[in-house]
């Protein structure tokens, strides 16, 4: 008898929520990536850290910038550079303390991001249609109250 086959039955159903949530997922970041592309000549990362300090007008440090996305402080790095050289995001320092960069959005950062974000809704919306907005709260509200001991509130 095979490892898999003495998993107990309701193993396997979360077995298969695991690999269902998991297939969904990469189904629409896969429809995010061509979308960002097409529509916007830009990347799923470079939205993704746009997005996170849009959520901070003040600004980021990198290491928290790093952390709130989960990547590498070089996978950060080199997408933040390109992003500063676009005039998207702006570099400075935290009190006048030059070992402390931190980064934020432009006018013309928030102006894209703006529009990116906007065209972004719809089309998770759109991907997500099947689904009414009454499941969609319950799936998030049990997905919500899952946590675990290496989980943190992001």
């Amino acid at each position: 008898m095979s490892a898999l086959a003495s998993v107990a039955t309701d193993d396997h159903a979360r077995l298969r929520l695991w690999l269902r949530l998991l297939r969904t997922t990469r189904a629409i970041e896969r429809q995010l990536r061509e979308r960002l592309a097409d529509a916007f000549d830009t990347t799923l990362p470079r939205f993704d850290v746009m997005a996170a300090l849009d959520r901070a007008p003040e600004g980021m440090m990198m290491g928290e910038l790093s952390r709130f996305l989960l990547v590498s402080n070089g996978n950060v790095t080199g997408i933040v550079e390109r992003l500063v050289s676009d005039g998207l995001i702006a570099r400075g320092h935290r009190d006048g303390d030059r070992r402390a960069a931190i980064v934020r959005l432009t006018p013309a950062g928030r102006t894209q991001f703006a529009t990116m974000a906007a065209a972004h809704a719809r089309w998770i919306d759109e991907l997500l249609a099947p689904i009414d907005p009454a499941t969609a709260q319950d799936i998030t509200a049990t997905l919500t109250a899952f946590r675990s001991q290496w989980e943190k509130e992001a």
